[in-house]
């Protein structure tokens, strides 16, 4: 189980680093139905700063007629694409775990 989690950290960190924004920008786009943009809730603020990064590369990425309200929405997109690609990269390279044990030995 050690070497499970340890032997393979780069993989989880990326992993669970790209899905914390992601589901970050999920959180920011529901809150933002309910509370005006610069809202002082706590929670509120903990998602504009923790996604400030990812909307402002979604702003980049997308046509000027994308409306910030949606820009969360967009920029979790590209996270969670982000993540599958990597993932799946890290798995074609050998640095994610195996659930089963290699074939002959």
């Amino acid at each position: 189980m050690n070497d499970f989690v340890l032997g393979h950290l780069p993989f989880w960190i990326v992993n669970y680093l790209l899905a914390l924004l992601g589901w970050a920008c999920i959180g920011r786009f529901l809150m933002s139905a309910f509370l005006p943009p610069e809202h002082p809730n706590y929670i509120f603020r903990g998602f504009r700063w923790l996604t400030a990064i990812p909307v402002a590369a979604a702003r980049r990425l997308v046509p000027s007629y994308v409306t910030p309200m949606w820009l969360p929405l967009v920029a979790c997109c590209w996270l969670f694409a982000l993540r599958w690609v990597i993932g799946l990269s890290m798995i074609g390279a050998g640095l994610a775990p195996r659930l089963a044990p290699p074939a002959g030995g």
